[in-house]
């Protein structure tokens, strides 16, 4: 997903509260990862995150933010891997006080992860979660975000403004679907903890901004102004 489908997706959702969620999320773990090479990133053995921990790195470098490039942590990575994608999952037992382990689990969490995110909290490691509504994960965690697994309901017009972005090449996301995706969730994360100020949009002007105002106000962003007459 790049830069301009998530500024479309925050205009979609900017009714919903999901920006605020979203940012308050992403400044809990910039807080906790001042530090470089603090930040440890796991999944479950179904769901493997390598997809968010790449744009997360991404954000490290193009931000100026060297604490947000993580590892990823995986359950069994195969022969031969490169380094970045060779960390096995003993290295949870190896947290340390400072470090900030975040698991993303769209599915449950299994007792083999739990066990490790309790020793690791234990430890005095930061513990954040992207879940689905795990409660056992989640009463482990300092700060969780929780993502519905039907997905996040996207208002009203959200279908109109897609439709509209649609017509002019710049949107593919299915909106007639019933909710936006955790990965999309997860795109609204990541670029918003590699924001300089986590200046997302200001949720309460979005909300009294009705959808043709921003949707003219999107492709005035993307493609720039009409050309007027002198």
């Amino acid at each position: 997903m790049d830069a301009n489908r998530v500024r479309i997706l925050r205009e979609v959702l900017s009714s919903t509260g999901w920006l605020d969620r979203t940012r308050t999320f992403a400044r809990a773990l910039r807080r906790s990862t001042e530090k470089e090479q603090s930040l440890l990133i796991v999944g479950t053995p179904d769901q493997e995150p390598w997809h968010f921990a790449a744009h997360l790195d991404d954000e490290s470098r193009y931000g100026g933010f060297p604490g947000l490039s993580p590892t990823l942590v995986r359950w069994n990575p195969p022969a031969g891997a490169p380094p970045h994608l060779a960390v096995g999952f003993s290295r949870l037992a190896a947290a340390r006080p400072g470090e900030t382990l975040f698991v993303v689990a769209p599915d449950t969490a299994p007792e083999a992860l739990l066990d490790r995110v309790d020793d690791a909290r234990r430890i005095g490691a930061t513990i954040l979660t992207m879940d689905g509504g795990d409660k056992d994960l989640e009463s482990l965690a300092h700060e969780s975000l929780i993502v519905p697994p039907q997905g996040l309901i996207a208002p009203s017009d959200a279908e109109v403004i897609a439709v509209g972005m649609a017509e002019a090449g710049l949107f593919d996301f299915d909106l007639s679907a019933p909710g936006v995706s955790f990965d999309a969730v997860s795109h609204l994360v990541s670029t918003a903890a590699g924001e300089v100020d986590l200046a997302l949009p200001g949720s309460e002007a979005s909300r009294r901004r009705g959808f043709r105002d921003r949707l003219g106000r999107l492709l005035e962003t993307i493609e720039g102004p009409n050309p007027r007459d002198d």
